[in-house]
């Protein structure tokens, strides 16, 4: 049974549970192993050596990772004078709620052309991005709509494991991630206003850095919701 409720930092001893927790790779792939829109399906397993996950058929191969995709930012040296001024319980109930499964994803692990991964551009562009999930999923939106972003590059490396999905509307839908995406055509419901990734990331004040905890909070919850609706 995946237990949306479970901190994977639990089983992680002391580690990064994307690479560490042994619960987190059997829930990836258990609920990723499933259908694509087009009515094949995903197989993923964990029996080649080296790899998290991996997936070879007539689909193509694809080596795949685990993400945390729900950055809380405590670590951020930037951002320490903004974290020192908040409750500890509220980063730490931030940072737990993130660790479920609400807050990971998968994503492709092998490298292209000596160029970054998904995972590591997610993270590279701070200005950008700032590793957040609903700046990532606008530029895939804008990937399947044949539109520049700041990760068009690297997006454009892995195009045949988004080409998995047909379209924007059948990857929001594989990873249950409705309740950011608004519909095939229209942008991607943020946690901060949005500005054509013209303003900065991060959030740069105590005031915004509690409306994006909300926000992503909300999001985390709705989309354990719809993985706990499963009832695998």
């Amino acid at each position: 049974m995946i237990d949306t409720s479970f901190d994977f930092r639990s089983d992680a001893n002391g580690k990064d549970p994307d690479h560490a927790s042994p619960t987190l790779r059997s829930y990836h792939q258990v609920l990723w192993s499933r259908p694509l829109p087009s009515g094949s399906v995903f197989e993923l397993t964990m029996t080649r050596d080296g790899e998290y996950l991996y997936h070879r058929s007539d689909l193509g191969e694809f080596f795949l990772s685990s993400d945390s995709v729900i950055p809380t930012y405590e670590y951020y040296v930037r951002l320490q004078h903004i974290i020192e001024r908040l409750d500890p319980g509220e980063v730490e109930s931030f940072i737990a709620l993130g660790y479920t499964m609400g807050g990971m994803m998968i994503f492709p692990s092998n490298k292209i052309g000596g160029g970054w991964t998904i995972n590591q551009a997610r993270g590279c562009m701070s200005r950008t991005i700032g590793d957040r999930m609903d700046l990532t999923l606008e530029c895939i939106r804008r990937h399947y709509l044949g539109q520049a972003s700041p990760m068009s590059e690297v997006l454009a490396r892995y195009r045949t494991f988004f080409d998995l999905f047909r379209d924007f509307g059948g990857y929001v839908e594989f990873f249950f991630l409705q309740d950011l995406a608004r519909g095939q055509d229209s942008s991607v419901k943020t946690f901060l206003p949005f500005d054509n990734f013209e303003s900065p990331a991060i959030p740069t004040s105590v005031a915004m850095y509690r409306a994006y905890r909300e926000q992503t909070m909300d999001f985390i919850h709705a989309r354990n919701r719809r993985i706990g609706a499963l009832g695998l």
